[in-house]
């Protein structure tokens, strides 16, 4: 979809149709220092056909774990004739490395939970139905057990309460 350009600028709306962001993100961007539109002589936002281009790579950039600010460090250099190029390759890599540390957490907190349930499995196996397994209490005699550098939270739909509870 083509929005209208008008003198070879965008306006706010058209860019935001363009790149299919809203009016409000790309006020966002222009308060972060990532977007530098002109002012027409009615007041208007101008943004340049560049500013598609750096909208786009900022989606993208935001995409793979970048934050707006260290973009907004990225785009002051590079709009001073700097070649952040280094420092964005920094970046990236510093960022591999930290999802690589999130994946390690995440796969240690699934085994975890999957050996808790096979505990709890043949704990409530071994359980006279309507009796208390202790499932929670045994975890709390776990000598193995350490706190994961990742919070994970699993949140389900809230259900109605039902008379007692069997743990």
């Amino acid at each position: 979809m083509k929005a209208t350009k008008s003198n070879g600028f965008f306006r706010i709306g058209a860019l935001a149709k363009t790149s299919g962001i809203s009016t409000d993100t790309l006020r966002h961007y222009e308060k972060k220092g990532l977007l530098r539109p002109t002012r027409s002589a009615n007041g208007y936002r101008e943004y340049s056909e560049h500013a598609l281009e750096r909208v786009r790579m900022i989606q993208q950039a935001l995409a793979v774990g970048f934050t707006l600010d260290e973009l907004t460090a990225v785009f002051k250099v590079f709009d001073q004739g700097g070649a952040p190029c280094g420092k964005v390759r920094a970046l990236a890599a510093s960022k591999l490395v930290d999802i690589e540390r999130h994946l390690q957490d995440v796969t240690a907190v699934r085994d975890a939970l999957r050996e808790t349930l096979a505990e709890f499995d043949a704990r409530i196996g071994g359980t006279a139905r309507g009796q208390r397994a202790h499932s929670l209490k045994a975890l709390a005699g776990r000598q193995n057990v350490q706190r994961s550098s990742t919070s994970l939270v699993l949140r389900r739909p809230k259900q109605k309460k039902k008379g007692k509870n069997s743990d």
